[in-house]
């Protein structure tokens, strides 16, 4: 059996000699190519472990897929005229099936002696084979480079594939990579790696050792391993058993505190979804008493403006409305971080875009029909309508695709929770609409004379107030927040004509169990429902029956209590 994947740690952990420093990785492995004996091959490529030089997996990778060859040159009698040149074949392929050739010392044009470029056929050259235990050789200085990578998390992940490979051998390069690394999550892998290594030791006390760090460190990863080795020691040595079933034990404690916390922020953050979704509404239904049905088409003209800004700044948009007409919209082709801003820009826009349709709403329709509930709610209703045919005849029936900028793309764990970036960013994006809706609502002379007119319309008006351009005011600022909603809705979901409809209920919902007209109601009944759900479909393992029952609980809750969790108290309500 070879021997070289211990050597290649060793090598990999030792400092080379002067003469090995002075090369490059790409001239070292062309040096191993050119190598007749099998030894010296592994060796050189031993020799590359612990190295950080990015050429150093391509390189590899490529000669194990066979694209180095080995060129013989020659003089003209045939001859040969000195020794073997290590070669790669580019891409352009002439008439006679032959391709530019690049030495792979300096990746520069082989030259023939009268420097002019050289062009072979790959059929005519010697191809630089592998055998088992140099590609062996390969795959632990490729292990050792991934453990380099300067992404973190592909360095977790080559360190995770170690320790699940429970190599001995490897433990000298996890030792050495504990003492450099800096990312804490990357010192934690490490010492998780190197237990489940040592669970496969011969030295029962070096299991039992292993199993204890293991819990210690609640490494949801090795409880595999844990229960094989529970299972294979359980009669011959029950002791290794015990230390294994009691890693488990803490394993599944810490794993108890994680699906806890998860559930916990994953109720928050869809509490706050429930809540950008229901702060418009509580606007417009809870202060005016208006009941829009109208409210989700509302949401989906924010969605659409995003959609539409994104186009703007990529590859443009054409669209035909009803099929009379088509126009293009301008594209930037932008890219990158550009590009991505086109959703910083999207807020803004996407609530003046839905402020501006609420307001032409109320002038045209809702002002006629304040104080007439069932009137304002049929006449809403046949306005959503009108709205998703609208959508359907210029956007076409079918979903479009919103992309989300980097920045809300991936996640992080920390404590092995998982944060996702867009949930995070959907709870900062409540609390601060949250925030400004306060604001404005009690410490601006508009929001001073929306109370005032909410609450006594008819004193207001004596008082002077245009109680006319309040309203028209206030549910423009109630349709700009379902806009804002919009604009969120579109990163974590596809944006379609009836996107609306899906969320409409969840909003009243909301609404009605937080208080009508209240808006600290709102935000702890969207966060209540939203913890609520993910608890119970966490606990059931059904998504559809934790739903179901939340349901229920909401409509027991409002037999109990009628006006929702905080009952709000004015002449224009008790009227």
């Amino acid at each position: 059996m070879c021997k070289w994947p211990l050597v290649t740690l060793l090598l990999g952990l030792l400092a080379t000699s002067g003469a090995q420093c002075a090369q490059t990785a790409r001239e070292t492995i062309a040096r191993a190519v050119s190598a007749e004996d099998p030894a010296e091959q592994q060796r050189l490529v031993a020799s590359l472990a612990g190295q950080s030089d990015p050429d150093i997996a391509r390189l590899l990778t490529s000669w194990k897929e066979g694209e180095f060859f080995l060129y013989e040159p020659v003089d003209a009698e045939g001859s040969p005229r000195g020794p073997k040149v290590p070669v790669t074949l580019g891409e352009d392929k002439d008439a006679d099936e032959k391709q530019p050739a690049l030495r792979l010392d300096t990746a520069q044009p082989l030259l023939d002696e009268k420097v002019a470029p050289v062009r072979l056929a790959a059929g005519d050259l010697t191809s630089a084979d592998t055998d088992a235990d140099l590609r062996l050789a390969m795959k632990d200085v490729l292990e050792a480079f991934a453990l380099t990578d300067p992404l973190p998390a592909r360095r977790l992940q080559a360190i995770q594939q170690v320790g699940f490979a429970q190599d001995a051998a490897k433990l000298p390069l996890l030792a050495a990579r504990l003492d450099q690394e800096k990312d804490t999550a990357a010192r934690k892998a490490i010492r998780e790696a190197m237990a489940m290594v040592r669970l496969k030791a011969e030295d029962d006390s070096v299991k039992i050792a292993a199993c204890a760090e293991l819990g210690r460190l609640g490494s949801i990863p090795s409880r595999d391993l844990l229960n094989a080795l529970a299972r294979d020691f359980a009669e011959t040595k029950p002791y290794v058993a015990a230390a294994a079933n009691d890693a488990k034990g803490r394993i599944a404690d810490h794993l108890w505190w994680v699906n806890t916390w998860g559930t916990v922020f994953r109720g928050f953050s869809g509490g706050s979804v429930l809540l950008i979704i229901a702060i418009g509404l509580a606007i417009t239904f809870g202060l005016m008493g208006v009941i829009n049905m109208a409210h989700g088409e509302l949401i989906a003209v924010g969605a659409y403006t995003t959609y539409l800004l994104q186009c703007v700044f990529g590859a443009g948009l054409t669209l035909a409305p009803f099929g009379l007409f088509s126009f293009s919209l301008p594209a930037l082709n932008l890219s990158g971080r550009a590009y991505d801003a086109y959703f910083a820009f999207a807020l803004p826009l996407s609530f003046v875009a839905a402020a501006l349709v609420g307001i032409a709403l109320e002038r045209g329709i809702i002002r006629f029909l304040y104080r007439r509930p069932l009137e304002s709610l049929l006449a809403t209703w046949g306005v959503s309508l009108v709205f998703q045919q609208i959508f359907r005849s210029v956007f076409g029936a079918n979903n479009v695709q919103v992309d989300s900028p980097a920045w809300l793309s991936g996640n992080f764990t920390a404590f092995d929770v998982t944060f996702g970036w867009n949930r995070l960013f959907v709870i900062a994006f409540a609390g601060a609409i949250i925030a400004g809706t306060w604001l404005i609502l009690n410490k601006t002379s508009l929001g001073l004379l929306i109370r005032a007119v909410m609450q006594n319309r008819q004193m207001a008006a004596c008082m002077g107030v245009r109680t006319e351009r309040v309203n028209m005011l206030t549910f423009g600022f109630g349709s700009g927040l379902a806009g804002l909603a919009g604009a969120f809705l579109s990163q974590i979901g596809n944006v379609g004509p009836g996107m609306g409809q899906d969320r409409i209920v969840d909003a009243f919902m909301t609404v009605v169990v937080g208080g009508v007209g209240n808006l600290f109601g709102t935000v702890l009944s969207a966060l209540f429902i939203g913890v609520a759900d993910q608890s119970l479909q966490q606990v059931l393992g059904n998504p559809v029956l934790g739903k179901i029952l939340v349901l229920g609980g909401i409509i027991l809750f409002l037999q109990w209590r009628p006006a929702g969790l905080f009952v709000t108290s004015s002449r224009s309500l008790e009227g």
